[in-house]
This record gives structure tokens, C-alpha cells and sequence, in this order.
């Protein structure tokens, strides 16, 4: 992901890292043997905080698209159609 924002690169990776800790715990309470109740909304929470992280990743193609559209799109090697489609992917 190719970013001239620092801040947002930082603000991505964190919730990726959250959703790696959740995950590591919906890993845990499987192993030992939680009850279905917290298993699912764990792994909610996994699922939610990835969705996000994927929605700000397109979010941030974008809008360096929108501020400079030729330079974005030749660093990502991505088209407009393409980031149309993974936007989809998502929702």
C-alpha cells in the first residue's frame, strides 16, 4: 500500500495489529473450549476490524487518487476500475 501519509500508514497498521490480537484471542478461547457466545463475538470483532482496515486502505488509494491521479495510480500499478472493484470486495 503505497501512502504519502505517514499518519494514516500508522493508523492502518494499528488496527491491524488489533485485529491480529483479537484474532490470537478468538484462537485462544477455541483452544480452551469457551463457550460458542464468546467465541462468535470475538471473532466479530476480528471481522469488523479487518473490514475496516480494508475500507481505510481503499479509502487512502482514493483520495491519492483524487490529489494526484496520474502519480497514485503508477505506484500501485492499480486502475480505477480495479480500486472500484476491491471497494466492492468489501462492502
Amino acid at each position: 500500500m503505497a501512502t504519502n501519509d505517514p499518519e494514516n500508514a500508522r493508523r492502518i497498521l494499528n488496527r491491524l495489529r488489533r485485529a491480529r490480537g483479537q484474532l490470537d484471542a478468538v484462537i485462544t478461547a477455541v483452544e480452551q473450549h469457551k463457550p460458542c457466545r464468546d467465541v462468535v463475538t470475538q471473532l466479530a470483532a476480528v471481522s469488523s476490524a479487518l473490514d475496516r482496515a480494508g475500507f481505510a486502505i481503499i479509502a487512502t488509494a482514493m483520495k491519492d487518487c483524487v490529489a494526484d491521479p496520474d502519480s497514485a495510480l503508477a505506484e500501485d500499478g492499480i486502475t480505477t476500475e480495479e480500486l472500484e472493484k476491491l471497494f466492492l470486495t468489501l462492502a
